[in-house]
């Protein structure tokens, strides 16, 4: 229940600032989606951020957050002030740009990017990007946390969303555009994937399956080929990001879900091979995508490094077996 806080229009207080500290907490849980990920993007503990929020919600006298088994979701008001404080702290950030002046920063394009593909793919196209355009330097920071693009965290945000994972990449201030859509194999190490040579699709419920930070990939891989009634837990370990899903398969602890994008190295040199089941269909879970702020969008860096990466992308897909 929303607690209603009452100030007189005499009150010094009432049109007051609350802690920007606090505020700065509550837009980075409200953009993260959890406590601790906004601690890492801020660097701090989560229990700072605990306390953060719970003095904003203090001093505003209302609940923002509802916390129900283990779950963190804005209430009403809180998506509503969310919104708010969000294009607040986006102003401020570009009004003081443009004081401090980004000629120099325009040369410098930072670059967040989903740390599988920023390892696998990304980095290597990047070095051949600043040969071609030597007045420009590339910053990449591998993280699975989302930049905040309109308080100029980065200048780019590059990662994998599903097709069913809201928030897309769009929203307000950002645009983007699909680098791929590349289908989804099932990699094994040779001695595992001989293992299951003979096995069907169903027969995948029971195998020593690897996921990423839950099992939602498997589960659609599995949907989409016509394997009805899943368990409510599908067996396997959790690695929680991608490139550690892709070394267990690697070091023979079971199958993982993975695009040629970032397995290419090992299936050319044999440390893993793709499972081709008789009964599997291709399936294509979701896209990569490239994300700036629309005041970026056609800047000269950010639009050569997009163009170029476009390029890179149709040249490796077309190099591939099938389109694998």
């Amino acid at each position: 229940m929303e607690r209603k806080a009452i100030r007189s229009k005499d009150d010094p207080n009432a049109r007051a600032i609350p802690p920007l500290p606090s505020i700065r907490a509550f837009e980075a849980v409200g953009r993260l989606g959890g406590i601790r990920r906004a601690a890492m993007s801020m660097n701090v503990d989560h229990s700072v951020i605990s306390r953060h929020l719970r003095h904003l919600e203090s001093w505003l006298g209302v609940s923002l957050f509802q916390r129900l088994g283990g779950q963190l979701n804005l209430t009403e008001v809180g998506a509503r002030y969310y919104g708010r404080i969000s294009a607040a702290l986006a102003e401020l950030a570009l009004a003081t740009a443009e004081i401090r002046g980004r000629d120099d920063e325009q040369k410098r394009i930072l670059v967040w990017c989903v740390p599988g593909f920023a390892a696998q793919w990304i980095s290597d196209r990047l070095a051949i990007f600043e040969k071609a355009m030597p007045h420009y330097s590339v910053e990449l920071r591998p993280t699975d946390l989302r930049a905040s693009l309109l308080t100029h965290e980065a200048d780019v945000d590059i990662r994998f969303y599903l097709d069913d994972w809201p928030p897309g990449p769009g929203g307000r201030g950002v645009q983007y555009v699909e680098l791929a859509r590349p289908p989804i194999m099932i990699v094994a190490s040779p001695s595992v994937a001989d293992q299951f040579k003979d096995a069907s699709v169903a027969d995948l419920v029971h195998a020593p399956l690897l996921h990423e930070e839950h099992d939602q990939q498997w589960r659609s891989w599995l949907s989409l080929n016509n394997v009805q009634n899943l368990p409510d837990n599908l067996p396997g370990s959790l690695l929680w990001h991608a490139h550690l899903a892709i070394a267990a398969a690697r070091n023979s602890r079971g199958l993982a879900l993975a695009s040629t994008f970032l397995v290419d190295r090992d299936l050319k040199d044999g440390g893993l091979v793709e499972l081709s089941l008789s009964d599997a269909r291709p399936v294509v879970l979701g896209a990569y995508a490239f994300v700036t702020r629309e005041n970026r969008w056609s800047s000269d860096g950010v639009l050569q490094l997009r163009r170029f990466l476009q390029s890179e992308v149709a040249s490796f897909i077309r190099d591939r077996p099938s389109g694998r």
